[in-house]
Protein backbone atom coordinates (compact mmCIF):
# COMPACT_ATOMS: atom_id res chain seq x y z
CA UNK A 1 0.00 0.00 0.00
CA UNK A 2 1.45 3.97 -1.03
CA UNK A 3 1.41 6.43 1.41
CA UNK A 4 -0.62 9.46 1.44
CA UNK A 5 0.58 12.39 0.08
CA UNK A 6 -0.13 15.84 1.34
CA UNK A 7 -0.83 18.15 -1.73
CA UNK A 8 2.05 21.16 -0.99
CA UNK A 9 1.25 23.79 1.80
CA UNK A 10 -1.18 21.18 3.34
CA UNK A 11 0.25 20.14 6.90
CA UNK A 12 -0.74 17.80 9.95
CA UNK A 13 0.21 19.15 13.03
CA UNK A 14 0.32 17.83 16.60
CA UNK A 15 0.46 20.03 19.41
CA UNK A 16 -0.18 19.44 23.58
CA UNK A 17 -2.80 21.67 25.59
CA UNK A 18 -1.86 22.48 28.96
CA UNK A 19 -3.18 19.74 30.77
CA UNK A 20 -1.66 17.02 28.43
CA UNK A 21 -4.48 16.49 25.82
CA UNK A 22 -2.43 15.99 22.38
CA UNK A 23 -4.50 17.83 19.70
CA UNK A 24 -4.49 16.92 16.15
CA UNK A 25 -4.88 19.67 13.15
CA UNK A 26 -5.03 20.52 9.97
CA UNK A 27 -2.88 23.24 8.65
CA UNK A 28 -3.47 24.86 4.99
CA UNK A 29 -1.06 27.71 4.04
CA UNK A 30 -1.38 29.85 0.95
CA UNK A 31 1.10 30.03 -1.68
CA UNK A 32 4.42 32.01 -0.78
CA UNK A 33 7.77 32.93 -2.29
CA UNK A 34 9.44 33.30 1.07
CA UNK A 35 8.39 31.46 4.25
CA UNK A 36 8.11 35.34 6.19
CA UNK A 37 5.04 36.09 3.71
CA UNK A 38 3.02 33.35 5.17
CA UNK A 39 3.09 35.32 8.57
CA UNK A 40 2.39 38.69 7.45
CA UNK A 41 -1.14 37.47 6.10
CA UNK A 42 -4.11 36.49 8.28
CA UNK A 43 -4.55 32.93 9.42
CA UNK A 44 -8.24 31.52 10.75
CA UNK A 45 -8.16 29.06 13.01
CA UNK A 46 -10.95 26.59 12.93
CA UNK A 47 -13.36 24.70 15.85
CA UNK A 48 -15.50 22.10 14.36
CA UNK A 49 -19.14 21.55 15.67
CA UNK A 50 -20.84 18.32 17.68
CA UNK A 51 -19.37 15.06 16.13
CA UNK A 52 -17.03 17.10 14.06
CA UNK A 53 -13.70 16.96 13.18
CA UNK A 54 -11.70 18.90 10.63
CA UNK A 55 -12.51 16.01 8.23
CA UNK A 56 -16.03 15.99 8.60
CA UNK A 57 -18.85 17.20 6.06
CA UNK A 58 -19.88 21.12 5.73
CA UNK A 59 -18.29 24.06 7.16
CA UNK A 60 -15.17 21.90 9.13
CA UNK A 61 -13.81 19.88 5.69
CA UNK A 62 -14.77 22.41 2.97
CA UNK A 63 -13.61 26.04 4.46
CA UNK A 64 -10.12 25.11 4.92
CA UNK A 65 -9.75 24.85 0.59
CA UNK A 66 -12.15 27.66 0.28
CA UNK A 67 -10.16 30.11 2.31
CA UNK A 68 -7.07 28.91 0.26
CA UNK A 69 -8.47 30.04 -2.90
CA UNK A 70 -8.97 33.20 -1.64
CA UNK A 71 -5.73 33.99 -0.38
CA UNK A 72 -5.87 32.93 3.35
CA UNK A 73 -4.01 30.60 5.46
CA UNK A 74 -5.72 28.51 8.47
CA UNK A 75 -5.67 25.50 10.97
CA UNK A 76 -8.86 23.44 12.15
CA UNK A 77 -7.97 21.57 15.42
CA UNK A 78 -9.77 18.65 16.70
CA UNK A 79 -10.67 19.63 20.38
CA UNK A 80 -11.05 16.77 22.71
CA UNK A 81 -14.85 16.98 22.04
CA UNK A 82 -14.02 16.20 18.14
CA UNK A 83 -15.17 12.57 16.81
CA UNK A 84 -16.73 10.85 19.84
CA UNK A 85 -15.05 12.94 22.30
CA UNK A 86 -18.70 13.35 24.33
CA UNK A 87 -18.66 9.44 24.80
CA UNK A 88 -15.47 9.75 26.35
CA UNK A 89 -14.96 11.30 30.19
CA UNK A 90 -12.00 13.22 28.65
CA UNK A 91 -14.69 15.19 26.39
CA UNK A 92 -15.41 17.51 29.29
CA UNK A 93 -16.68 21.14 27.37
CA UNK A 94 -14.84 23.19 30.04
CA UNK A 95 -11.39 21.79 29.66
CA UNK A 96 -12.06 22.99 25.68
CA UNK A 97 -10.82 25.89 26.96
CA UNK A 98 -7.31 25.01 27.11
CA UNK A 99 -7.69 23.39 23.30
CA UNK A 100 -8.17 26.69 22.16
CA UNK A 101 -4.97 28.02 24.29
CA UNK A 102 -2.81 25.67 22.80
CA UNK A 103 -3.75 26.12 19.00
CA UNK A 104 -3.73 30.24 19.64
CA UNK A 105 -0.17 29.61 21.60
CA UNK A 106 1.08 27.16 18.51
CA UNK A 107 0.43 29.62 15.93
CA UNK A 108 1.61 32.66 17.80
CA UNK A 109 4.66 30.57 18.51
CA UNK A 110 5.09 30.41 14.97
CA UNK A 111 5.00 33.90 14.10
CA UNK A 112 1.20 34.43 12.91
CA UNK A 113 0.22 37.97 14.11
CA UNK A 114 -3.27 38.16 12.68
CA UNK A 115 -5.11 35.23 14.28
CA UNK A 116 -8.81 34.94 13.43
CA UNK A 117 -11.07 32.37 15.03
CA UNK A 118 -14.20 30.79 13.60
CA UNK A 119 -16.40 28.19 15.29
CA UNK A 120 -19.01 25.55 14.20
CA UNK A 121 -22.44 25.29 16.48
CA UNK A 122 -21.13 23.77 19.22
CA UNK A 123 -17.54 25.15 18.35
CA UNK A 124 -18.63 28.67 18.59
CA UNK A 125 -19.97 28.21 21.84
CA UNK A 126 -16.37 26.64 22.95
CA UNK A 127 -15.27 30.19 21.42
CA UNK A 128 -17.57 32.56 23.35
CA UNK A 129 -16.85 30.88 26.37
CA UNK A 130 -12.57 31.04 25.46
CA UNK A 131 -13.26 34.38 24.66
CA UNK A 132 -15.24 35.65 27.74
CA UNK A 133 -12.29 34.61 29.90
CA UNK A 134 -8.95 34.84 27.67
CA UNK A 135 -7.41 37.11 25.51
CA UNK A 136 -4.01 37.38 23.49
CA UNK A 137 -2.70 40.11 21.39
CA UNK A 138 -2.57 38.27 18.33
CA UNK A 139 -6.00 37.42 18.18
CA UNK A 140 -7.86 40.19 15.71
CA UNK A 141 -11.17 39.23 15.63
CA UNK A 142 -14.48 35.99 16.39
CA UNK A 143 -16.54 34.54 13.49
CA UNK A 144 -19.25 32.69 14.96
CA UNK A 145 -21.25 30.38 12.68
CA UNK A 146 -24.67 28.95 14.02
CA UNK A 147 -24.21 29.86 17.43
CA UNK A 148 -26.55 29.03 20.07
CA UNK A 149 -27.70 31.19 22.68
CA UNK A 150 -27.97 28.45 24.78
CA UNK A 151 -26.35 25.20 24.13
CA UNK A 152 -28.61 23.02 26.39
CA UNK A 153 -31.78 24.61 25.86
CA UNK A 154 -31.53 23.84 22.14
CA UNK A 155 -30.75 20.43 23.18
CA UNK A 156 -33.02 20.03 25.60
CA UNK A 157 -35.75 21.67 22.53
CA UNK A 158 -35.03 18.68 20.71
CA UNK A 159 -34.90 15.69 23.00
CA UNK A 160 -38.78 17.06 23.91
CA UNK A 161 -39.68 17.83 20.33
CA UNK A 162 -38.85 13.97 19.68
CA UNK A 163 -39.90 12.50 23.10
CA UNK A 164 -36.35 10.93 23.42
CA UNK A 165 -36.07 8.03 25.72
CA UNK A 166 -34.65 8.99 28.55
CA UNK A 167 -36.04 12.29 28.58
CA UNK A 168 -34.00 15.36 29.25
CA UNK A 169 -35.08 15.61 32.67
CA UNK A 170 -34.37 11.85 33.46
CA UNK A 171 -31.00 12.15 31.97
CA UNK A 172 -29.92 15.00 34.34
CA UNK A 173 -31.71 12.99 37.50
CA UNK A 174 -29.62 9.96 36.84
CA UNK A 175 -26.13 12.07 36.08
CA UNK A 176 -27.02 13.36 39.78
CA UNK A 177 -27.18 10.20 40.39
CA UNK A 178 -24.08 8.94 39.51
CA UNK A 179 -21.44 12.18 39.93
CA UNK A 180 -22.99 13.40 43.18
CA UNK A 181 -21.92 16.79 44.38
CA UNK A 182 -19.11 17.79 42.63
CA UNK A 183 -19.27 16.55 38.83
CA UNK A 184 -16.03 17.72 37.46
CA UNK A 185 -14.25 15.56 39.92
CA UNK A 186 -16.43 13.04 40.49
CA UNK A 187 -14.37 9.66 40.09
CA UNK A 188 -17.57 7.87 39.00
CA UNK A 189 -18.65 8.11 35.22
CA UNK A 190 -20.79 6.25 33.27
CA UNK A 191 -21.98 6.02 29.52
CA UNK A 192 -25.67 6.69 28.47
CA UNK A 193 -27.10 6.31 25.33
CA UNK A 194 -30.42 8.69 24.29
CA UNK A 195 -32.88 6.67 22.17
CA UNK A 196 -34.96 8.98 19.49
CA UNK A 197 -33.29 12.58 20.59
CA UNK A 198 -32.55 13.98 17.15
CA UNK A 199 -35.33 12.31 14.70
CA UNK A 200 -38.48 10.40 15.11
CA UNK A 201 -37.53 6.96 15.32
CA UNK A 202 -35.24 4.60 17.46
CA UNK A 203 -33.05 3.63 15.32
CA UNK A 204 -29.70 4.27 15.45
CA UNK A 205 -29.27 7.44 13.87
CA UNK A 206 -31.59 9.53 15.91
CA UNK A 207 -29.84 8.34 18.72
CA UNK A 208 -26.97 9.95 20.35
CA UNK A 209 -24.08 8.57 23.21
CA UNK A 210 -22.99 10.50 25.86
CA UNK A 211 -20.98 9.92 29.17
CA UNK A 212 -22.91 11.00 32.43
CA UNK A 213 -19.82 13.91 32.53
CA UNK A 214 -19.22 14.82 29.19
CA UNK A 215 -23.51 15.66 28.97
CA UNK A 216 -23.41 17.51 32.44
CA UNK A 217 -20.59 20.18 31.15
CA UNK A 218 -21.70 20.36 27.65
CA UNK A 219 -25.80 20.02 27.37
CA UNK A 220 -27.23 19.87 30.90
CA UNK A 221 -29.12 22.60 32.49
CA UNK A 222 -26.13 23.27 34.85
CA UNK A 223 -23.58 23.83 32.45
CA UNK A 224 -23.60 27.40 32.16
CA UNK A 225 -20.09 27.85 30.32
CA UNK A 226 -21.98 26.12 27.26
CA UNK A 227 -24.90 29.10 27.55
CA UNK A 228 -23.45 31.59 25.40
CA UNK A 229 -26.03 34.82 26.68
CA UNK A 230 -24.30 33.92 29.82
CA UNK A 231 -20.88 34.50 28.51
CA UNK A 232 -21.59 37.04 25.20
CA UNK A 233 -21.07 40.03 28.26
CA UNK A 234 -17.69 39.07 28.61
CA UNK A 235 -16.64 39.10 24.89
CA UNK A 236 -14.61 41.82 24.29
CA UNK A 237 -13.15 40.70 20.46
CA UNK A 238 -14.52 41.70 17.16
CA UNK A 239 -17.48 39.32 16.42
CA UNK A 240 -19.28 38.49 13.42
CA UNK A 241 -22.22 36.23 13.80
CA UNK A 242 -23.33 34.43 11.28
CA UNK A 243 -26.79 32.38 10.42
CA UNK A 244 -28.53 30.19 7.62
CA UNK A 245 -31.64 31.91 6.74
CA UNK A 246 -33.22 28.50 6.81
CA UNK A 247 -31.45 27.02 10.53
CA UNK A 248 -33.32 24.18 11.99
CA UNK A 249 -31.23 24.82 15.44
CA UNK A 250 -31.25 28.05 16.22
CA UNK A 251 -34.10 30.38 16.18
CA UNK A 252 -33.96 33.49 13.93
CA UNK A 253 -33.82 35.98 17.31
CA UNK A 254 -30.86 34.04 18.57
CA UNK A 255 -27.87 36.20 16.57
CA UNK A 256 -29.19 39.54 17.62
CA UNK A 257 -29.85 39.14 21.02
CA UNK A 258 -26.38 37.68 21.77
CA UNK A 259 -25.31 40.55 20.24
CA UNK A 260 -27.50 43.02 22.11
CA UNK A 261 -25.53 41.53 25.45
CA UNK A 262 -22.36 41.48 23.82
CA UNK A 263 -22.62 45.53 23.27
CA UNK A 264 -24.57 45.71 26.91
CA UNK A 265 -20.84 44.52 27.84
CA UNK A 266 -19.11 46.88 26.19
CA UNK A 267 -18.07 45.54 22.61
CA UNK A 268 -18.80 47.95 19.85
CA UNK A 269 -17.74 45.49 17.12
CA UNK A 270 -20.38 43.26 17.03
CA UNK A 271 -21.89 42.17 13.46
CA UNK A 272 -24.93 40.21 12.52
CA UNK A 273 -24.84 39.09 9.17
CA UNK A 274 -27.77 36.13 7.88
CA UNK A 275 -26.70 34.11 5.17
CA UNK A 276 -29.29 33.16 2.56
CA UNK A 277 -30.24 29.41 0.98
CA UNK A 278 -28.78 28.11 3.86
CA UNK A 279 -28.91 25.93 6.95
CA UNK A 280 -27.18 25.23 10.42
CA UNK A 281 -24.18 24.78 7.83
CA UNK A 282 -23.45 28.42 6.12
CA UNK A 283 -21.01 26.77 3.64
CA UNK A 284 -24.16 25.71 1.84
CA UNK A 285 -24.01 29.22 0.39
CA UNK A 286 -20.50 29.37 0.10
CA UNK A 287 -19.80 32.58 -1.76
CA UNK A 288 -22.13 34.66 0.72
CA UNK A 289 -20.57 32.69 4.06
CA UNK A 290 -17.52 34.17 2.03
CA UNK A 291 -17.64 37.24 1.41
CA UNK A 292 -18.70 37.60 5.03
CA UNK A 293 -15.67 35.81 6.42
CA UNK A 294 -13.20 37.92 3.90
CA UNK A 295 -14.91 41.31 4.87
CA UNK A 296 -14.35 40.81 8.94
CA UNK A 297 -10.80 39.67 7.92
CA UNK A 298 -9.86 42.47 5.75
CA UNK A 299 -11.72 45.58 8.20
CA UNK A 300 -9.17 43.85 11.53
CA UNK A 301 -6.26 42.59 10.34
CA UNK A 302 -3.21 44.73 11.42
CA UNK A 303 -0.11 46.00 9.23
Amino acid sequence: MGMLKLPEHHNLVWFRASDGFLISSFMVTRDYKREEEILDIPVLLQIHGLLGNFLSRGTPRLLPHALFKRGFSSLSINTRLAFAGQMTSTGIFDDTINDIDAAVGFLAREGFRNIFILGYSLGASMLVNWAAKRDHTNVRALILEGLHYSLPDTKRRIFEKWGSSPSYDEVYGMAKSVLGDDPYSSPRDETIAVYGCTGPSMEPLHDEVYTFKSWWFMIGPEARNAMSYRQMGGVKLPALIIRGESDFLTEEWEPGELARIAREGGNRHVRVREIPNARHECMENADAMLDEIVDMISDYSKD
